[in-house]
């Protein structure tokens, strides 16, 4: 039986009404988008930082011209 823990509470997964399945269902789901959000900000954050030192270069660049 799987089981879940809650507030240091464990409960058996098949034990939960449809009501509490269809909840860790929704909970499960968001959790993993939760992830690949964290994953996509990862990205965004290397980009970012990527375009930022190119444009630093690009204006240190002029400035010596």
């Amino acid at each position: 039986m799987p089981k879940l823990t809650i507030d240091d509470i464990a409960f058996n997964t098949e034990d939960l009404s449809k009501n509490g399945k269809d909840q860790l269902s929704s909970l499960q789901f968001l959790e993993a988008q939760m992830k690949n959000n964290e994953k996509e900000m990862a990205i965004y954050r290397t980009a970012h930082n990527t375009y930022l030192n190119a444009l630093k270069e690009e204006i240190v660049k002029e400035e010596k011209k």
